[in-house]
């Protein structure tokens, strides 16, 4: 019951935003009782306090599950952009999105989200750094790995906007030759 009623969170999240999302239409979506809801998370920020770890945990998971797909061979950079890509246009980083920009006003979402967000993060950034085999002992190629993060992120941003694959495509091609050069 309890994975029902975070699986229906997130998904509400995806489709309603954080203001649109109530506990009334999680049970709903959940198929449970609203006292059995009520039971697993007295209010709105339980609720969306556990969805926050569900959506952390649910991330690594599915960005782990892709980097093991990940091939070597000459393609390997272009597929790691593709994965980051993939994970940044996904519906859990749309849910964790909604939860970052509600966090920005409520305090107490903000200290929840943070510390996630934070090891979300950096467990990223190490697993781009791992996956391009990127050494950043040498100069800049720490600034290479977070500018290609915060490139990949802000696609995924463009996204929930405008459906932008085409567009994202030919950057992700050409960021994909920038790093082959550099990173070598």
């Amino acid at each position: 019951m309890r994975a029902r009623l975070l699986a229906a969170t997130v998904a509400l999240l995806v489709e309603r935003g954080f203001a649109g999302t109530t506990t009334t239409l999680v049970s709903e979506r959940a198929g449970v009782s609203r006292g059995a809801q009520l039971h697993h998370f007295p209010t709105k920020n339980d609720l969306v306090f556990a969805a926050v770890s569900h959506v952390t945990a649910t991330r690594g998971v599915e960005l782990a599950a892709a980097a093991a797909r990940i091939p070597a061979g000459p393609q390997r950079t272009r597929a790691v952009l593709g994965m980051l890509a993939d994970h940044f246009t996904s519906p859990v980083f749309t849910a964790a999105l909604e939860l970052w920009v509600a966090a920005r006003t409520d305090p107490d979402l903000l200290a929840e989200v943070a510390p996630l967000e934070q090891r979300v993060g950096r467990e990223t950034h190490r697993l781009t750094v791992e996956l391009l085999d990127a050494d950043e002992s040498k100069a800049g190629v720490r600034e290479l790995v977070q500018a290609t993060l915060d490139l990949v992120r802000g696609l995924g941003l463009a996204s929930t906007i405008t459906d932008d694959a085409r567009r994202r495509k030919r950057i992700l091609d050409r960021w994909s030759e920038v790093l082959e050069e550099e990173l070598s």
